[in-house]
């Protein structure tokens, strides 16, 4: 039986190592389509959402928020060690299929333009440092949060890539109350709070970890922020990591295997 899930979950990698950089493309291109449905990072989306594949994270991208429902990527050892420059060059997204947020809405807001898939992992190519700016990768955040304790999780994400080999995740924002409103002239909303989650393959099969984070300026512990995948889908609800076979998502999406995560 062991010998079988080893065989199966090589097959898996595979299936996943070849689709893990989605064609560049949005989903009415049915090469993009496909590459991203069988990327093992992406969570689960209708044919109705923008999802949009870029170099290096694929955004599905809410022309009512104006912000990503989700952005997702893996990040391996070799790109977590990349060393070209950051380029603060933000723009609009030429590939969204609706409108989107405009430099303007963030301009003296008090917010930042928070990056979903983070710069510093995308440092391993020219392009993919640039479409890290692209605002369907942005979303409103608080300054505190975004240069520290967010910035925290950005920081694991490149420590576990370098420590597995890779890490699979993905990120967005959480609304309920929406009690910070919205900015700028297109109205674009103000996130309540942040998720994250990893994937690794790791001991023949595979561990998960989540963390939900206020959009607050207040300290937020990576160990006090953490909970399980599945507790996280039962805020967001949204299924993540759909395309893991069920007998192994249902078993690691609900417990934290500590020693994998050193938090």
């Amino acid at each position: 039986m062991k010998k079988t899930l080893i065989v199966f979950l090589s097959l898996v990698a595979l299936l996943s190592c070849l689709s893990s950089r989605c064609l560049h493309g949005s989903l009415s291109d049915p090469e993009g389509s496909k590459a991203a449905i069988e990327k093992l990072e992406c969570p689960a989306f209708s044919e109705d959402d923008d999802v949009i594949c870029h170099v290096g994270y694929t955004t599905a991208y809410n022309h009512t928020t104006l912000t990503p429902n989700w952005v997702a990527y893996e990040l391996t050892d070799k790109e977590a060690q990349g060393e070209l420059p950051r380029e603060d060059a933000f723009a609009q997204d030429e590939m969204a299929k609706g409108r989107q947020a405009d430099l303007s809405d963030y301009r003296g807001s008090g917010w930042d333009r928070g990056h979903m898939a983070p710069a510093a992992d995308m440092k391993w190519s020219e392009q993919a440092m640039a479409e890290s700016f692209l605002l369907t990768n942005m979303c409103p955040q608080n300054h505190t949060l975004n240069a520290g304790s967010w910035e925290n999780t950005e920081k694991m994400g490149r420590r576990i890539a370098k420590q597995y080999g890779s890490v699979y995740i993905v990120c967005g924002p959480i609304y309920n109350e929406r009690k910070f409103g919205t900015i700028g002239a297109n109205k674009v909303a103000v996130p309540d709070a942040f998720f994250k989650a990893f994937l690794i393959a790791v001991d023949d099969s595979y561990s998960a970890i989540a963390f939900i984070m206020t959009n607050t300026p207040d300290r937020q512990d990576l160990k006090a922020s953490s909970m399980t995948v599945d507790q996280l889908e039962t805020v967001i609800q949204r299924d993540l990591f759909p395309n893991l076979p069920d007998e192994i998502e249902n078993e690691i999406e609900a417990k934290i295997v500590k020693k994998h995560w050193g938090i």
